[in-house]
């Protein structure tokens, strides 16, 4: 018989997994970026109450997903050992704490921040669960490329919190939003048999290893050109450009000796670059902003 893990009392531990750290880490950062480089001023009790907003409905959402894909988690050897699939955490539980981060989130965003802030985090949250989790993901290849507008979205709700939005935060927002597909599907080749057993249709197991490794080449050239559209914009200096130019170059050619390789393993190499490029030209935009002002 299946061994059957009983749902004991979770720990604090247990909990802090629900929120995907290590992606609501990413998200923190590049909300904060957004946050700095916004034309104007915000008390710094603000601006960090801001972040925290941020970082909670990002948990929140990653919290909610995990609740709703623990069927599929428990299937597939990266994802079952999650507090949902593992039965660390009833589901009631992770419900009801998902649901209620994303409102008090929300709540204070509006109460401290300001209505646009709030109504994005808002908007964020509901694309990753409902459109993302529900809708996308068990749907079609393409779920990772429209997905990736709910993690674009942060330093967009950051630059909010400071300045009224114009067309500059939607450059930061291109650059994440087309960097996602590279970042996942480099990742995505190696689990592709796995995802094809859980009944996901990832591009890899859909449109076949090469063509998702084209994909990715291409995807990674439209994140570099569109990480030049700061710069052009008057948002950045020659710090941030050389950071951007240098890295994207690195990137791209990783794509490129992913694609004549054999060895899946370069694909974790591309994964592994894709987060500190992007790291790397957010921080490149923050240092440019505290330089030059």
């Amino acid at each position: 018989m299946p061994t059957v893990i009983p749902y004991t009392s979770p720990s604090v531990h247990n909990y802090w997994e629900l929120l995907k750290p290590r992606v609501m880490s990413l998200v923190i950062f590049t909300g904060f970026c957004g946050l700095w480089i916004a034309p104007g001023h915000i008390h710094p009790i603000l601006g960090f109450t801001a972040i925290l907003c941020i970082a909670g409905g990002a948990g929140a959402a990653g919290c909610l997903n995990m609740w709703y894909e623990r069927d599929i988690d428990k299937r597939m050897i990266r994802t079952m050992a999650r507090p949902t699939a593992s039965g660390l955490i009833h589901p009631d539980s992770a419900l009801a704490f998902g649901v209620i981060l994303s409102m008090l989130s929300i709540m204070v965003c509006q109460v401290a921040v300001n209505t646009t802030a709030a109504v994005l985090l808002a908007l964020t949250i509901g694309f990753y669960v409902g459109v993302y989790t529900v809708l996308l993901k068990p749907n079609t290849p393409h779920n990772i490329v429209i997905g990736g507008i709910a993690g674009a979205l942060p330093p967009v709700i950051g630059w909010a919190a400071v300045s009224p939005l114009d067309w500059r935060p939607w450059s930061l927002f291109l650059i994440i939003f087309l960097w996602t597909p590279a970042h996942f599907w480099a990742l995505a080749l190696n689990y592709a048999a796995e995802y094809a057993e859980a009944g996901l249709p990832m591009m890899p197991n859909t449109a076949g290893i090469q063509k998702t490794k084209k994909y990715i080449i291409i995807y990674a050239v439209l994140t570099v050109v569109s990480a030049i559209i700061p710069y052009v914009l008057g948002m950045a200096g020659w710090l941030y450009l050389g950071c951007t130019l240098v890295f994207g170059a690195g990137f791209v050619f990783l794509t490129v000796k992913l694609y004549k390789s054999d060895d899946l393993r370069e694909g974790l190499r591309v994964f592994a670059f894709s987060i500190l490029y992007l790291f790397v030209i957010f921080a490149a935009l923050i240092a440019d902003r505290k330089i030059y002002g």
